[in-house]
């Protein structure tokens, strides 16, 4: 059998050949008639007469007509799905030995998150440029809003808009790994386990790494004590960024508070299910699924001036005091900031 040849969709020929189906055929016998008398050319019309009237069918006409550059995108969309979907489907992708699948983030799960950070929460971003265009960074971050959709949301921030394209690469509790399908989703957007061991190792290969002290304080507590930081454990971030010597940047995230208002707690049930809390809130568990939609609510996302930590010496990381005054430091910008925030705020959904 002989080879099959690939025609290009571009191909010359196509063209041509395209040309002649247009074409008129001859019929054999019939003589080509002859030219005639003319008939006079009618007079202008007084509309056609007038100046521009020209131009503006010109111009009509040429608004029918697809410019060259968008009939082709859909082509090159499709083309681009196709062979992202052959890479998914061969296995010719690249992870990292954390998991972390970069084209998946870029072309697929950021896409998902998209809607929501734009759309429906409307985050603004403040001072994204503190966090440094290359090189090893700490994100200290408040945690709030009964689920964790402030860590997500951050990391689209920074995605989106940050000079050099950065990507945040989250630490996430031990429950996150635990759960299913949640904990591959987890591993393939780049997050890790919180522990000082694996955020060294991404501090030291140059990511930027992001964390939130607070944990399951900061998430599951009360509606009423929204925006008040609670403790930052042990300092265990700032040991491991006086280790690897990288800059801790402050971030502050107004508006995740109010998106899931907890009202109550019901700690038997959280047992019984393992969970660290189950919310009771003003729609969940009243509405069913439908309570797990979060109230659209306006955030704002600012990242403070970098803390540096490259001029201490090695063994300031086992200085209990020195990590005490960081962490302090640390935590007094973040709610420093938060407050400025809310007096700035117009209203939690606009």
């Amino acid at each position: 059998m002989a080879d099959a040849k690939v025609i290009p969709f571009d191909d010359d020929r196509s063209r041509q050949s395209a040309q002649r189906t247009g074409r008129r055929r001859s019929v054999p016998g019939r003589r080509k008639a002859e030219p005639g008398p003319q008939p006079l050319a009618a007079p202008a019309s007084p509309v056609s007469s007038l100046p521009g009237a020209q131009e503006g069918g010109q111009q009509a006409s040429e608004t029918r007509t697809e410019p060259p550059h968008e009939q082709g995108g859909w082509d090159r969309r499709i083309a681009g799905g196709l062979s992202f979907l052959r890479r998914r489907i061969t296995g010719e992708y690249d992870v990292d030995e954390f998991g972390y699948d970069k084209e998946l983030t870029d072309q697929v799960l950021m896409s998902v998150l998209r809607p929501f950070y734009e759309k429906y929460f409307r985050v603004e971003v403040k001072g994204v440029e503190n966090i440094p265009a290359e090189g090893g960074a700490l994100v200290v971050a408040n945690h709030s809003g009964t689920l964790p959709l402030d860590g997500l949301m951050m990391q689209v921030a920074v995605h989106d808009h940050h000079p050099a394209g950065r990507h945040l690469r989250l630490l996430a509790a031990d429950l996150v790994f635990m759960l299913p399908v949640v904990n591959e989703l987890a591993r393939k957007a780049g997050h890790t386990l919180a522990c000082s061991e694996d955020a060294q190792v991404l501090l030291e290969r140059g990511e930027v790494v992001g964390v939130m002290p607070e944990g399951f304080k900061g998430i599951g507590k009360p509606f009423g004590e929204r925006y008040k930081l609670q403790r930052f454990g042990r300092g265990g971030f700032v040991s491991t960024a006086l280790k690897a010597g990288t800059p801790i940047v402050p971030c502050s995230i107004v508006g995740a508070e109010e998106i899931y208002p907890m009202i109550g707690n019901a700690k038997t049930l959280a047992r019984l299910l393992g969970f660290p809390y189950f919310p009771i809130t003003p729609t969940f568990p009243w509405l069913g699924p439908a309570g797990l939609v979060p109230l659209p609510t306006k955030w704002t996302i600012q990242f403070g001036e970098p803390i540096p930590t490259d001029g201490y010496p090695p063994e300031a990381a086992e200085d209990p005091m020195l990590m005490f005054n960081l962490t302090d430091q640390v935590r007094e910008q973040i709610q420093h900031t938060l407050y400025k925030l809310l007096v700035q705020r117009r209203s939690v959904f606009f």
